[in-house]
């Protein structure tokens, strides 16, 4: 250990810690020590306290519990401007009526708006982690790196942008993958197989596969898509992935609730990392009849994240209610009250989330080594006490706004509640001014057509 001061000590928490079997534990009045953007060391708090080193930073979380920061594996933040503009709508006019039209008007400072409030609402959740997937990515990209949030960021496109969608979606991929410190990692982004040929598919798999880059696209996503799939093609849509080679790609489905039983064998059989991000309010809302088929796939040993997918069709970006919600109708739609437990699911939020968004070598649990994406989690509210079973508190009774800090590479950026590198009411008042011009329909465009 250096003689040198941390850069942050955190003293007197409960932490969760996986131990060499994943498993989800609790160590009680430890320490955190972090040094580099990373955790250095995890410890007593009373033996670190006789030991330990000086710190440039420190910070008293007696009554807090210190998580590994979520990750939201699948969203569209900046899509925040339009929360709550088409409400109690079936999917396809939801995309046809109003967020396709409404998305025609999106300008580069309307994607830095949303972005700028999505990263505050995501920090204050302790979101300190995003797998974003959208347009005018670079504009994001400069939010990410100014605002100090990690993100794998994927300039989305369809194949009615003709091949230069694809291109700039292949160039935006290699000019920020690594920047801001490191913190943005990135990917190539398809929209889905409904919107992007076969013939630009198989060409993203190839170029996933030449330049070391990931896939993160919509497929699958409910039972419709799967049926008309089958319909059209004979194939459903992950067998569509299948034949354009992206199974063998690093790929990050987002939903899945319409993937079947013949499609299992098929994901088995991949020969990239393949993983899935859940999103349930928008499922529920949607009234999709089914859910992401969890427990099959982390039988084939596929991690399954949390995500929120954008807030206009979700209304939020909090995972925490993610984690409550995947818990809560799984056990619903499982018919099992055992599955899935307060356990389980925070360690989809956690570990299996990073694993998601291919970062599961550096985030994801708090121990040596690891990168110190870190929140405290204030347990003394009447609503989280007393406390028989801390991780069914955490999932089933804490809530976002119970998150007192946030950290992200050892840096904070949000303390006691208060946000440390972004205005929101700045961000507020000029997204307000820019309402008008972003949501007016009655040019008659769309970006393109939902037909499934």
């Amino acid at each position: 250990m250096s003689h040198s001061p941390a850069d942050l000590l955190i003293t007197g928490c409960t932490v969760l810690v996986h131990d060499d079997r994943e498993r989800i534990a609790f160590a009680p009045d430890a320490a955190i020590v972090v040094r580099d953007g990373r955790i250095e060391s995890v410890g007593g708090a009373a033996e670190v306290a006789a030991t330990g080193p000086a710190a440039l930073e420190r910070i008293d979380a007696c009554g807090q519990v210190a998580l590994p920061g979520l990750v939201n594996c699948h969203t569209h933040a900046p899509m925040v401007a339009l929360r709550g503009l088409a409400e109690d709508l079936p999917t396809e006019e939801w995309f046809n009526d109003v967020v396709w039209p409404v998305e025609s008007n999106l300008t580069e400072n309307d994607v830095e708006l949303g972005a700028r409030l999505a990263c505050a609402e995501m920090i204050r959740a302790g979101v300190t982690c995003f797998a974003d997937h959208y347009f005018s990515m670079d504009t994001v990209a400069a939010v990410v790196a100014e605002c100090g949030v990690r993100a794998h960021l994927g300039e989305a496109y369809f194949s009615s942008q003709g091949p230069q969608g694809r291109e700039k979606s292949l160039e935006f991929a290699l000019r920020h993958r690594g920047t801001a410190d490191g913190r943005i990692t990135t990917a190539l982004a398809p929209h889905a197989p409904y919107t992007v040929t076969d013939a630009d598919l198989a060409a993203t798999a190839e170029l996933a596969l030449e330049h070391g880059l990931p896939v993160h696209l919509h497929a699958a996503e409910n039972r419709d898509q799967t049926d008309t799939s089958l319909a059209r093609h004979g194939l459903t849509p992950i067998e569509v992935l299948d034949r354009a080679g992206l199974l063998a790609t690093d790929l990050l489905i987002a939903h899945g609730t319409g993937i079947i039983d013949r499609d299992l064998p098929v994901l088995e059989r991949a020969s990239g990392r393949t993983a899935v991000a859940t999103a349930p309010r928008g499922y529920l809302k949607f009234a999709w009849p089914d859910t992401t088929p969890i427990r099959a796939l982390r039988a084939l040993g596929i991690p399954v994240g949390l995500a929120t997918d954008g807030a206009a069709s979700n209304n939020s970006l909090d995972v925490w209610e993610s984690m409550a919600l995947t818990s809560l109708i799984q056990k619903s739609t499982e018919g099992d009250p055992r599955w899935l437990t307060s356990r389980q699911a925070l360690h989809h939020a956690t570990l299996q989330s990073a694993r998601a968004v291919g970062l599961g070598d550096s985030v994801g649990s708090i121990a040596p080594g690891r990168r110190a994406d870190i929140i405290l989690v204030d347990l003394t509210g009447p609503h989280t006490q007393p406390v028989h079973d801390l991780a069914a508190t955490l999932v089933h009774s804490a809530r976002s706004a119970d998150v007192r800090t946030t950290i992200v590479d050892g840096r904070v950026l949000m303390r006691d509640r208060e946000l440390l590198t972004l205005d929101v009411p700045a961000v507020v008042r000029e997204l307000e001014d820019r309402l008008p011009g972003l949501v007016d329909r009655s040019h008659g465009r769309r970006i393109q057509e939902y037909d499934t």
